[in-house]
């Protein structure tokens, strides 16, 4: 987690855009991905995830964006009513790709979603964060192959979906 300094100097910063730091190329995992042109710092902001806030029903109504690929998207759930749509009015972090090992990480606590480096990430590295979905079906073989993961990762869930929390057991007194 960012020092309330950088946190403050982050929010300042992101609506600056990415310049010449950030590229977006063909990716190897897929489609296309987002690559560091320089080295960014652990900690560091990187890049505001952006577009058109909306609600789930219209999200929902919008669904799929292209046909051909269903489960493709550039949502980004900021809670139980409102989503960002990264396709309309979004910036290039909607081409960030999902890895079970991610090297930034999503900060929605002022209501913006700023995108944070986990980690020192060299020039050329592609950036990744945990997509971590959350699918109201029960996770099965077919789910889970549905939303499979390409990333490669040594720790590789393969899949994109949130690991389930375990039930809390009921307790005895």
């Amino acid at each position: 987690m960012p020092s309330q300094a950088h946190a403050d100097t982050a929010a300042t910063a992101a609506p600056r855009g990415h310049g010449r730091r950030l590229q977006v190329r063909r990716s190897g995992v897929h489609g296309k991905g987002m690559y560091a042109l320089q080295p960014i710092a652990e900690g560091e902001f990187v890049i505001e995830y952006t577009g058109e806030i909306i609600g789930w029903d219209e999200a929902v109504r919008r669904h799929p964006h292209d046909p051909s690929q269903p489960d493709h998207t550039f949502y980004f759930h900021l809670s139980d009513e409102l989503v960002i749509d990264g396709r309309l009015h979004g910036n290039s972090a909607k081409w960030i790709n999902h890895s079970c090992d991610p090297n930034i990480e999503a900060d929605d606590a002022s209501g913006r979603v700023l995108l944070h480096a986990l980690r020192d990430i060299a020039a050329g590295e592609e950036l990744f964060f945990d997509y971590g979905l959350v699918i109201d079906e029960r996770m099965t073989p077919a789910l889970k192959k549905r939303f499979a993961c390409r990333c490669g990762a040594a720790g590789c869930r393969g899949h994109m979906l949130a690991p389930k929390q375990p039930r809390k057991k009921a307790t005895q007194r």
